[in-house]
């Protein structure tokens, strides 16, 4: 914010007019989506601080807000391909976590849980089958885009809860991009993209807290124009969103995060993940970016 102002009568300043810098203009990006029908989602064990088997699922309602979700991508103008899901495989609808893709290249998943270990191979096959040629499958324990967020310039890969650090530098030589490792502290937040997403090559939005101190250092020299998330929309799993460089699609609890959007220039869409969330799963979760 700016004024322009003049000295009056004894040397009293007389502000002329205030003038407030506009929101640079985003431009979207038209971007390709893998995802995977909830049509066996449940919650029948629990791997992180959300789930919790014996609260009542509606699977139905998961499969109406996911249906939501992949509708707002196409009316956007994103191109979804979709995965069948597997019977007995109930995360399977979170396909963020079972592949990396940055130009062209894929790296698969290794799940630390072992109830979520089989779906790595599905996807690893529908890589395959969809003309992917340089598929790599991982030696140690990366949960995908879980906890590696490409920003077009940089991996950021997080570590501290399921993915070893040792999956950074195969990352790195997997991808052939350069890797940022980021360390999380907060098990409500156990991957990055519950902690973590990025707006444009160069602004990301994130929740300080999720992070070592070390790490938020990191993060304030790469980002220094960061938008910094409130404890409440972190909460609301409001950081598990995605930005095609205009829209971002997020929780609907995610009103303060929405509002600092606005004002950087960007346009928030709203979507209703409640019944996903019981996983700890949202909009990010349910959505693999295909980066050719």
């Amino acid at each position: 914010m700016t004024s322009v102002s003049l000295l009056g009568p004894g040397d009293e300043p007389i502000v002329l007019g205030v003038t407030t810098p506009a929101a640079p203009v985003r431009v979207p990006t038209t971007r390709r989506y893998l995802m995977c029908p909830p049509e066996y989602f449940t919650v029948e064990y629990a791997i992180n601080p959300w789930m919790d088997p014996t609260r009542p699922i509606d699977t139905g309602l998961a499969v109406e807000q996911w249906n939501a979700l992949k509708e707002t991508y196409e009316r956007l103008g994103h191109r979804v391909e979709l995965i069948e899901p597997v019977p007995g495989l109930p995360d399977m609808v979170f396909s963020a976590n079972s592949g990396t893709v940055v130009d062209g290249r894929v790296l698969g998943s290794r799940f630390r849980a072992e109830q979520r270990g089989p779906e790595a191979d599905h996807f690893r096959r529908w890589f395959l089958a969809n003309g992917y040629k340089s598929v790599v499958m991982p030696e140690r324990t990366n949960e995908a885009e879980g906890d590696f967020t490409w920003t077009g310039k940089y991996l950021l890969a997080g570590t501290g809860f399921r993915t070893d650090p040792l999956a950074h530098s195969e990352a790195q030589e997997v991808l052939g991009v350069p890797v940022i490792s980021l360390q999380l502290v907060d098990p409500r937040y156990y991957h990055l993209d519950v902690a973590l997403f990025v707006l444009t090559d160069d602004l990301i939005a994130y929740y300080p807290e999720a992070f070592s101190p070390g790490t938020r250092e990191v993060l304030r020299r790469l980002f220094p124009d960061a938008v910094i998330a409130t404890a409440e929309d972190a909460a609301c799993l409001g950081l598990n969103a995605v930005s095609d460089g205009r829209n971002v699609i997020l929780p609907v609890e995610a009103t303060a995060l929405a509002d600092q959007l606005t004002r950087r220039g960007f346009d928030p869409v709203f979507v209703d993940i409640s019944e996903l969330r019981k996983s700890g799963g949202g909009p990010k979760c349910c959505t693999m970016e295909l980066r050719n």
